[in-house]
């Protein structure tokens, strides 16, 4: 499993793929958060808070995510590569997972200069450090557990097929439905009840419970119950190639 996380790591780094996809999410959130005019300038919102950070992430991550796992199993598939790589002594599990954890360390690199825009509110407040860090630190959390979700539902769409655009489409059409497809279909209800039980299905729900600092096991339970279960249905599909 080593092997494939430190091959998927020089695969985007020795491309421009790696940089663009950094680039890409701090350019997007950077403009947005202090540039651009609207609901997401910090400036406009008129307090030092990262809540608007927090928010807008899930959205910029749905299109980068794919455009990171499109090629994990796809290009593979294309380059007759895959059933070598079936074929060695690791199992296709660990072939997932390192995939998998491949596509998280790129993620996390672009997230670590965002550490900058807490520094930065930090000193923007009328008390300068006056912010409160856990709600920080369990928003960051919750990205992190969504972006687990993004990654496994992107690597399941790339083991479908061997061509990189339908594994992009795929994936960012499952990250859409599961942040915000439930939260949609519930608006078309009229019962409150039925409605919230509805929102609870979505990611969108359980990932606004984290970007307010909550951290519930429910939470917690559901991001990793998406996550395992598409990763499990990448390694079953894998295995139909073995056999």
């Amino acid at each position: 499993m080593l092997a494939i996380l430190t091959k998927e790591i020089r695969s985007f780094f020795t491309s421009a793929i790696g940089y663009l996809i950094i680039a890409a999410y701090l350019v997007l959130t950077s403009l947005f958060l202090w540039v651009f005019k609207g609901d997401f300038n910090i400036f406009d919102y008129g307090f030092a808070d990262l809540g608007n950070f927090f928010l807008l992430t899930p959205w910029v991550f749905l299109f980068l995510i794919p455009a990171i796992t499109m090629k994990s199993f796809s290009e593979e598939r294309k380059l007759g590569t895959l059933e070598l790589l079936l074929i060695k002594p690791m199992g296709t599990l660990k072939l997932v997972f390192g995939k998998f954890l491949g596509a998280s360390v790129l993620c996390l690199l672009a997230m670590l200069p965002t550490l900058l825009y807490v520094w930065t509110i930090c000193s923007l407040g009328t008390t300068p450090g006056n912010f409160d860090m856990g709600v920080v630190l369990g928003s960051y959390f919750g990205v992190v557990l969504l972006v687990a979700c993004y990654i496994s539902l992107g690597i399941f769409a790339s083991a479908q097929t061997d061509n990189q655009i339908v594994a992009f489409l795929t994936a960012f059409l499952l990250s859409f439905l599961l942040f915000y497809g439930f939260e949609a279909l519930s608006t078309l209800v009229s019962d409150g009840n039925i409605q919230l039980f509805i929102k609870s299905l979505g990611a969108k729900h359980h990932f606004n419970n984290s970007a307010r600092g909550i951290l519930d096991t429910k939470d917690l339970l559901y991001f990793l119950s998406i996550t395992l279960f598409f990763l499990y249905l990448t390694n079953h599909r894998l295995n139909h190639f073995t056999k």
